[in-house]
């Protein structure tokens, strides 16, 4: 709170300091002490006048007007006025004889009432000067009164009466209270219904305790209010707002109550404002302030919100106390007297005045200050100290001006200093004032002054020095007018806008509006005006293309209009009232056209001007000289984002988008990562033709059509053209079309038109635009009516889509298709049939045909089908006319089988069953067939084939029951069975003793086990135990079908044995086990079995290690008997399932089975001639010769020849030799005998070394046929083709068995022999696969070894 002056007169000391502020105007306080002296000063603290007094000062007041200052001293009975228009005192002779008390002014008229100390009242009119003398008015010193607004007087005095008087002097009312009165008002107590305004209540204050509220409507009830004891006396109270009294007490507190009858007595609002003591009470009603005076501070409060303090006021050299506080009436000034005899006055409202010129602002700070800033550029603020109290201001770029009245100060801004220029006189008062950066317009009584600040007769053309507008020829008034850089605009009561163009010197523009134009405010450019004409409707004027622009929901409570002053965001401006600002965009690129539109709102403190907007940030001008910045609540998205939520960047989105801040709605959709927000920020590019920005936001969120569509575009120069395709891209089709029209290429809305499929507008368009097109579109339009079924106009639309040009043969037929069914559709059927008949289109004799059928018209119908070679929707029309003749005509093109299937009725019931049965099998219909076969050809072994074929349960069901009544009872078993009814094939069986056909039939996966023991049970019966025990087995009875198993008697294959072997490896049973071994192995019965079963048994309970065994056993006795084939197999069987379950192979048993395998291998080379391999194979087995007893000699024997053969002579004599011993000589056949006995009598010893090959496992080098590597010691995989040992890079194995062969030799044996040595299973040599990396099975062999 600024202060303004103080005062502190020597002649005042050890007195208290009385004042008064000069009522309406406050130009003058009347300041008294203890000196016999009124000292009148100005509102700056200048003195302007003295009145002396021949005592103290007892009273003085202010007229309503302010004009008159009446004063009474002590010890007189002349009452002083002081005129504040001339500053001249005079006196007036009260004709009292006693001393005056009281003094004060009715606040309505020209009355002063003067009361004395004797209880006597004068009443003087000012304007009459009639002197109304009313003695005896009370009994004692009046101390106290109040005029109403009705000029009704209250007293009070020390006689303890209260009397209202009426302006004559009458008592009309009086009433006696219990203790001294003081500070008595009028005022208007609150009730519930308010019939008039009129002040009925008198309160005072009595005995400095109670507070006495006194209704002269009322006057038998007066309220008498009583307050707590640790608040102290009453100092003083104040009525405000709507019947609520603010009362002080001396203790610092200040309480609020309400004068409501139900809510009378309760403190509203109570605090303790002053540690020691309050002194006064002030309240403004024109700042909405009250204000509270005690020990050495004052604190002010809001009225509208009491607990909120505006501020508070120390006076630290004050160690006395506050006295008195007042206000002017306009609430600018408060003055507070102290108990130490001085005076200060606080400025607390100024007038808010102030000026901007671009981001420059200029205001006042202080009554005889004047503050010039620009925040945005961050200069430095400027201080101007002016020489009056100014009532306007303006700034230009260079220039500060203040005035009042009709002269003004001009400035100049320097950079460090301000420079007085000069003072001008208009010729009037001046109303408001412009400035640029040479010219200064002002604004008087209907005139506008245009002129030079600086260099005036220097060197500025005297004719561009100054000029008054309007001419002296113009009649009209200039109500408001503005200035920008280049032009000087006003606007008029005839409601013309006027641009003069300065550096011309000459009008430029002018705009007739229809009424008047109160207020104008160009943007600072000057290329667009916001005016507010006398009906408080806003308008925004484009001078460039004299264009005008409503402004949407303009309030006519608005004071003024700020434009955008940030560079990047013209368009944007605010429009405020006292409460709000209220934010405009003018939209002026959009494709609906240039538009303005309401943003949103903002409310505005309590008395703060709006000064400047820049970029979203208003500057607001305060009652106490201060700026304030606002941030307007539709540029919220300008702050820091990251901490909003999805709802709120939702909602700064929608603001920035309406404002055109396409960077800012970039990042919040960044935040936000939404399709639907990109979509909206496309939408928007595209509805301001921010093209390029469009693309970069549909790339982004990865809308590919869009971003070609706008790439094809963005280069077109014509703007209703490219707006057209951007209204059409965000589909507004009629406004695209009003765009395309009036742009250079009409043609682009006919083309939207037909995309859209709007055929009707596309033909309106088309016959103007392109009438070459009609045919074409009238087609389509007519394909869309057809759609609708709208046939008639269709049928129209197709004739008039025929062109008759050859060109368009194609089109023509459609057209005329579209006729043909249009026709049809309308009834017009012969005309519709010949057409399509004679159309080339099968397509369309079935569409024509369809429409028939649907109206019931099936002759026709079938008759189109039948030529459009559709014949199986002719034959079922046909059949549904019964028309058999043609269906049975149409029956060999027929693919469907339901229309087979009704011919086939057809024919059944006319019992032409032969053609029925053919019918029914095109309709696949097997069970009729089946039937008629049975019941009327007497053909049972077709149906009999039928049924085997097709698994017909039907079927089966009626030729079982044909063969029933044959008497053939398995043939009815048989197809029983087939038909699923098991319990009467069974019956069946059981009856006629034919169990073994059902059995043999039953076994299937769909049998149940009540079924299969239900045989099983039967067999029990018969004692025929190895059906029993297979049944048994079938349904899981697995004890039972052992036992069946074991007494079975033995056969040739003992089957018995096998189905026994399977049924204790299903079961799982270690006791089932154990009573099959030793029945195997003849415990029960003393009579062992064959060994291979013990192996099969082991093998079905995967225990391979006892079947491993069992089967070298069972190798070991084949070989004694001489089936050396039987014991390679069961060797090999049992290596694979080992090598399978990944257990380790014994190596009796791979030897074994090696030899075994050598010993086949003899056959298959000696066979094909290869005598070298076989010699080599059979020396390989007479080394273990011991392992072939039952045939040593022929071995030995075939070995001898087969070495001789091959050339092996000294290994042919060595086995020769073998065979002379005693024990084999005899046995040697006699056809070899001879020539073995000469080979050992003539010996010869010459054999070729046999070749070498690589070790797979080290590459040492050794004969091909050692299976065992002198060097590493590995026993080596050989080869399943020449029984050689196996070399890394002729590698292969057999797709079956998984045995290695040597790949060259194993492909050349396939070439003979088409099956597998080894396993004997077939190969095929292009399955044969070379192995590169033969790892793998080196790693295996190492395992089985």
């Amino acid at each position: 709170m600024k202060q303004v002056f103080s005062l502190l007169e020597k002649a005042w000391s050890g007195s208290s300091v009385h004042f008064a502020w000069q009522k309406t105007l406050g130009h003058f306080l009347a300041v008294t002490g203890g000196d016999h002296t009124v000292k009148i000063f100005d509102r700056h603290g200048q003195k302007r006048n003295e009145i002396t007094l021949p005592g103290n000062c007892v009273a003085m007041d202010w007229d309503k007007d302010g004009d008159t200052l009446a004063i009474i001293a002590d010890r007189c009975s002349a009452i002083f006025l002081w005129d504040a228009n001339t500053s001249k005192t005079s006196q007036l002779d009260s004709g009292m004889r006693d001393s005056l008390s009281f003094l004060l002014w009715s606040r309505v008229g020209a009355l002063l009432a003067v009361g004395t100390t004797k209880g006597n009242l004068l009443i003087y009119n000012r304007q009459t000067s009639r002197k109304i003398p009313i003695l005896g008015k009370h009994t004692k010193r009046i101390t106290c009164g109040c005029w109403s607004t009705e000029n009704l007087l209250a007293l009070g005095g020390e006689d303890k009466m209260i009397t209202i008087s009426n302006q004559e002097g009458d008592t009309i009312r009086q009433t006696s209270v219990s203790s001294d009165p003081s500070d008595m008002q009028f005022s208007v107590m609150k009730t519930d219904e308010r019939t008039s305004t009129r002040e009925s209540t008198v309160s005072v204050v009595v005995g400095k305790k109670t507070l006495f509220l006194f209704n002269l409507n009322d006057p038998d009830n007066p309220i008498d209010l009583k307050f707590q004891q640790p608040y102290g006396s009453i100092v003083t109270y104040r009525w405000y707002g709507d019947g609520y009294i603010m009362i002080g007490f001396s203790r610092g507190c200040f309480v609020v109550i309400s004068t409501h009858m139900r809510e009378i007595g309760q403190e509203i609002f109570q605090a303790h404002n002053h540690k020691d003591n309050l002194s006064s009470i002030a309240i403004s009603q024109s700042l909405n302030k009250a204000a509270s005076g005690g020990d050495n501070c004052i604190k002010i409060h809001d009225l509208s919100d009491l607990r909120k303090m505006y501020a508070i006021i120390n006076l630290d050299d004050e160690n006395k106390g506050v006295n008195q506080l007042a206000w002017t009436d306009d609430g600018q000034l408060l003055a507070v007297s102290t108990r130490r005899a001085s005076l200060h006055v606080f400025l607390t409202k100024l007038p808010v005045l102030g000026d901007t010129c671009s981001t420059r602002i200029a205001y006042l700070t202080s009554l005889l200050e004047v503050t010039v800033a620009n925040h945005v550029e961050r200069e430095l603020p400027v201080t101007v100290s002016v020489e009056v109290e100014p009532s306007f201001i303006a700034v230009g770029v260079y220039h500060l001006a203040v005035g009042m009245n009709n002269r003004a100060w001009f400035y100049l801004l320097g950079e460090n200093n301000v420079k007085k220029l000069k003072d001008a006189e208009y010729l009037g008062t001046v109303a408001s004032m412009h400035l640029n950066s040479d010219y200064a317009a002002a604004l008087f009584e209907g005139k506008v002054q245009l002129h030079m600040i600086e260099g005036e007769g220097v060197d500025a053309q005297e004719e561009r020095e100054t000029r008054l507008f309007p001419a002296d020829d113009d009649k009209y008034r200039i109500l408001c007018h503005a200035l920008t850089g280049d032009f000087l605009i006003y606007g008029t009561d005839t409601g013309v806008i006027h641009y003069f163009y300065i550096e011309d010197w000459q009008y430029v523009n002018e705009y007739r509006h229809p009424v008047s134009v109160r207020k104008i405010f160009p943007d600072p450019n000057g290329t667009r005006l916001a005016f507010i004409d006398e009906k408080s409707d806003g308008f925004v004027y484009c001078p460039v293309n004299d264009r005008i622009y409503e402004i949407p929901n303009f309030s006519p409570t608005i004071k003024g209009i700020l434009w955008e002053n940030w560079p990047m965001d013209k368009g944007v401006f605010v429009a405020y009232d006292d409460d709000k600002v209220y934010t405009y965009v003018f939209h002026k690129d959009a494709i609906q056209g240039s538009k303005i539109i309401l943003a949103g709102g903002t409310e505005v403190p309590f008395s703060q001007k709006p000064l400047l907007l820049y970029n979203g940030e208003l500057t607001c001008q305060t009652q106490s000289g201060k700026t304030n910045n606002i941030y307007l609540s539709t540029h919220s998205f300008l702050g820091d984002l990251k901490d909003f939520g999805p709802n709120e960047l939702a909602q700064m989105l929608t603001q920035a988008l309406m404002l055109k801040r396409f960077s800012e709605a970039w990042g919040i959709c960044v935040l936000l990562n939404d399709q639907s927000s990109w979509n909206e920020l496309g939408k928007a590019c595209l509805h301001h033709m921010e093209v390029d920005f469009a693309i970069r936001v549909y790339r982004t969120c990865g809308n590919a059509g869009m971003v070609m569509s706008l790439e094809e575009i963005k280069g077109i120069e014509d703007h209703n053209l490219l707006a057209g395709h951007l209204a059409m891209f965000t589909s507004n089709f009629n406004l695209a079309q009003d765009l395309y029209l009036a742009s250079s290429r009409p043609i682009s809305a006919l083309e939207m038109r037909k995309d859209l499929q709007h055929w009707d507008s596309a033909l309106q368009l088309a016959k103007c635009l392109a009438p070459d097109q009609i045919p074409f579109i009238s087609r389509e339009y007519a394909l869309q009516l057809e759609f609708t079924g709208d046939y008639m106009n269709a049928l129209a639309h197709y004739e008039k889509g025929i062109t008759g040009d050859s060109k368009y043969q194609e089109h023509d037929e459609a057209c005329l298709a579209g006729v043909a069914q249009m026709c049809i559709r309308m009834g017009d059927i012969r005309q519709g049939v010949n057409q399509a008949i004679k159309h080339p289109s099968r397509l369309l004799k079935r569409d024509c045909g369809a429409i028939l059928e649907s109206m019931k018209q099936f002759s026709e119908a079938a008759q189109l089908y039948e030529k459009g070679q559709y014949y199986d929707k002719a034959a079922s029309v046909y059949i549904r006319c019964k028309n058999w003749t043609k269906v049975g005509e149409l029956l060999p093109h027929v693919s469907s089988p339901k229309i087979h299937l009704q011919y086939a009725k057809a024919k059944e019931a006319d019992g032409r069953y032969k053609e029925a049965v053919v019918a029914y099998e095109n309709a696949k219909q097997w069970d009729s067939v089946i039937r008629l076969c049975l019941d009327h050809l007497n053909n049972p072994e077709r149906a009999v084939n039928i049924v085997r074929e097709t698994q017909s349960l039907d079927g089966a069901k009626m030729v079982a029951r044909f063969f029933l009544q044959l008497g053939d009872y398995g043939s009815a078993i048989q197809f029983l069975v087939m038909s699923k009814c098991n319990n009467e094939a069974f019956t069946l069986a059981q009856q006629h003793n034919k169990m073994e056909i059902y059995a043999d039939i039953i076994t299937s996966d769909s049998t149940s086990n009540e079924d299969y023991q239900s045989i099983a049970l039967y067999f029990e019966g018969e004692k025929k135990h190895f059906q029993a025990g297979k049944f048994f087995l079938l349904c899981g009875q697995y004890g039972r079908a052992l036992r069946h198993f074991m007494k079975s008697p033995s056969t040739e294959d003992n089957l018995a044995i096998e189905m026994a072997i399977e049924t204790v490896g299903q079961a799982k049973d270690e006791a089932l086990k154990n009573e099959l071994i030793d029945y195997l192995t003849g415990e029960n019965d003393g009579m062992p079995k064959d060994a291979k079963y013990l192996f099969r048994l082991y093998m079905a309970l995967k225990q391979y290690r006892e079947a491993a065994r069992t089967a070298i056993i069972i190798a070991r006795e084949e070989q004694r008997s001489g089936n050396y084939r039987n014991a390679h197999d069961v060797l090999f069987s049992m290596y694979s399932e080992l090598k399978t379950q990944k257990i380790k192979i014994p190596s009796e048993m791979a030897t074994n089975l090696m030899i075994l395998h050598s010993y086949i291998l003899v056959k298959t080379h000696v066979k094909r001639g290869d005598h070298m391999k076989g010699a080599r194979m059979l020396i390989r087995v007479a080394n273990n010769i011991s392992k072939f007893p039952s045939h040593i000699v022929p071995i030995l024997t075939s070995t001898v020849i087969e070495c001789h053969r091959a050339g092996l002579k000294n290994s042919a004599f060595t086995f020769a030799a073998v065979l002379m011993r005693p024990e084999n000589r005899n046995k040697i056949d006699l056809k070899y005998k001879k020539k073995i006995e000469a080979m050992v009598r003539h010996p010869d010893k010459t054999e070729a070394e046999e070749p070498t090959t690589a070790c797979p496992y080290c590459a040492f080098q050794l004969a091909e046929c050692e299976l065992l590597c002198p060097s590493c010691k590995n026993n080596l995989p050989y080869c399943i083709a020449t029984g050689r040992h196996m070399v890394r890079d002729d590698w292969t194995v057999c797709p079956h068995c998984d045995f290695p062969a040597l790949y060259s030799e194993f492909k050349t044996m396939l070439q003979t022999e088409n099956v597998c040595p080894m396993c004997s299973e077939t190969i095929n040599a292009v399955h044969l696969k070379k192995i590169n990396d033969c790892t793998q099975y080196l790693k295996q062999d190492d395992m089985d070894s």
